[in-house]
């Protein structure tokens, strides 16, 4: 067997799967908030509003990748689960469209009561329109039951992300039933900072105070978590298949992954809201940045995870005969990385003249 990377999910799937992961997950957390820890129309609108910009955005770059673009419409019709049910892609995109449909309808009442919305051209002309009045009662009469369905549709937005990944066994990286769980923790945590980030930075309310503790206090556990689940997929990598051992040398050998990722993404932040929760902080700045860091690590996780997708295949790849032995680090006797080989490129080598 020959393995290499995959060079077709990049940067734009990672971006898919971040904005995806910490879109479904603000929408979850602020209809939550707002319907049992404390009513919250301005966490909603930004949660809301956001997640279902985030979930625009993320479709869009899957979209435009598409070979055939017409062919999105076999998953958004509903029926599509009764005709492929073991498809991921469709559950994801039933996830997503209600989802976002969902939690729309969830924010208009607070949307039409906005000062802001109240003062923006064109919106607010729609907004005072007779239809969306007439569904803004109705709406408000069932409300709880809206921002029920919103969470458990933004949950399996969040769930499926992982899912989408572990459905591949070609890559041993991501074929296994802890991706899931990694992407949903760092989904989660992302959208606690985000959220963080919108209460310190956009809303600004002093009687906010008991809830900033409290998501500074759950994003601190899911770093925590996140922490030792990388852990887990670094033994996992280590001992397992000649895929996993390679792309365990892609991740364990790369400055992004180790300082970008699990220096500056997770452990720093960590100890700074840990620091916060215990000792607290003077000012706001050490919880910004340690949110901003969360970020910036939940995007590096996917981005890395799908640089270091390798798979096996029966012959080796395209201008590539020759193998060398990996750098100094890691099992050496069962991990081979390709080599360019200029007579295979060039076309002179003797196997292609004969």
């Amino acid at each position: 067997m020959y393995y290499t990377t995959q060079h077709y999910w990049t940067w734009w799937l990672a971006l898919y799967l971040f904005l995806g992961g910490m879109g479904a997950a603000s929408v979850a957390i602020s209809c939550l908030t707002d319907m049992y820890l404390k009513p919250h129309p301005q966490l909603v609108l930004w949660g809301n509003l956001s997640g279902f910009m985030m979930l625009n955005i993320g479709s869009s770059m899957l979209f435009l990748h598409l070979l055939h673009h017409l062919a999105v419409i076999n998953v958004l019709v509903p029926t599509v689960l009764l005709n492929k049910p073991d498809a991921w892609i469709a559950w994801g995109t039933q996830f997503i469209v209600w989802m976002m449909l969902l939690s729309l309808l969830y924010a208009l009442p607070y949307m039409r009561a906005s000062a802001f919305f109240q003062k923006l051209p064109i919106v607010n002309k729609i907004l005072e329109c007779k239809l969306i009045a007439w569904l803004d009662a109705q709406i408000t009469k069932v409300q709880r039951i809206i921002g029920w369905l919103a969470t458990l549709s933004s949950i399996g937005t969040v769930i499926y992300t992982g899912l989408l990944l572990q459905s591949f066994p070609a890559v041993a990286l991501w074929n296994n039933p802890g991706v899931p769980i990694l992407f949903s923790i760092s989904a989660f945590s992302t959208a606690l900072a985000f959220l963080l980030l919108a209460l310190y930075l956009a809303i600004k309310d002093d009687q906010d105070h008991q809830l900033i503790a409290l998501f500074e206090r759950a994003d601190l556990i899911l770093v925590g978590l996140e922490i030792v689940v990388i852990f887990v997929f670094f033994q996992y990598t280590t001992t397992s298949s000649e895929s996993a051992r390679h792309s365990a040398h892609l991740l364990w050998n790369d400055n992004g992954w180790l300082i970008g990722f699990l220096t500056l993404g997770l452990i720093v932040p960590f100890l700074l809201e840990l620091k916060g929760v215990i000792h607290g902080w003077k000012g706001h700045a050490p919880i910004i940045i340690a949110a901003l860091l969360v970020l910036n690590g939940g995007y590096l996780l996917r981005y890395y995870f799908m640089n270091a997708g390798v798979y096996g295949m029966p012959y080796p790849p395209h201008a590539y005969s020759v193998y060398r032995a990996p750098e100094q680090g890691i099992n050496q006797m069962t991990i081979i990385i390709p080599e360019e080989n200029p007579q295979v490129i060039n076309g002179t080598s003797d196997d292609l003249v004969n």
